[in-house]
């Protein structure tokens, strides 16, 4: 199915943008897989005979959802400082942002935007009706991210990530 025609405005009130992390190390089992949910982002789908794509996210927005597995429940604290780590030592304040250079019924090419660094990316779509929504996983190296390390260097942030977002149109 195909972008309906016409201009479509998504964001935290009619859609949702999560990044889910794993983990991997000597010391992996103390840590978490978490679920991060980006509170403030804006997307523009543009739908009929020239679609595209253009989304930006603010990283401080981000906040934990959810944390499975690790040896203890995370705390509020646990979650503050994940917010605050991933601010100041990982993704920093630039802007996340993407903008397609082609749409089809199926994928949105174009350069995504993390950290000052940028790289060209296909994401596969999902357009059923007025929903669209879509996944990709990303290598943190790609962008100049160093893996965030905890415990020595023995627990670390898998390079993989995934983003999954979706809304209405």
């Amino acid at each position: 199915m195909s972008i309906p025609e016409g201009t479509h405005s998504i964001g935290p009130s009619n859609g949702s943008l999560k990044v889910k992390t794993g983990r991997e190390g000597a010391a992996a089992k103390a840590g978490h897989d978490l679920v991060l949910g980006v509170n403030s982002w804006e997307a523009t789908v543009e739908g009929g005979d020239s679609p595209s794509i253009k989304l930006t996210a603010d990283p401080a927005s981000m906040e934990v959802i959810e944390g499975k597995g690790g040896a203890k429940p995370l705390t509020d604290k646990d979650k503050a400082d994940i917010k605050k780590s991933i601010s100041d030592k990982v993704l920093g304040s630039s802007q996340v942002s993407f903008q397609s250079s082609e749409v089809t019924d199926s994928a949105a090419k174009g350069e995504l935007s993390i950290a000052g660094s940028s790289s060209s990316v296909s994401v596969p779509l999902n357009v059923s009706g007025d929903k669209i929504s879509g996944s990709i996983q990303l290598s943190q190296k790609d962008y100049g991210i160093k893996q965030f390390k905890a415990l020595m260097g023995a627990l670390k942030v898998s390079d993989q990530v995934t983003v999954e977002f979706e809304g209405s149109l």
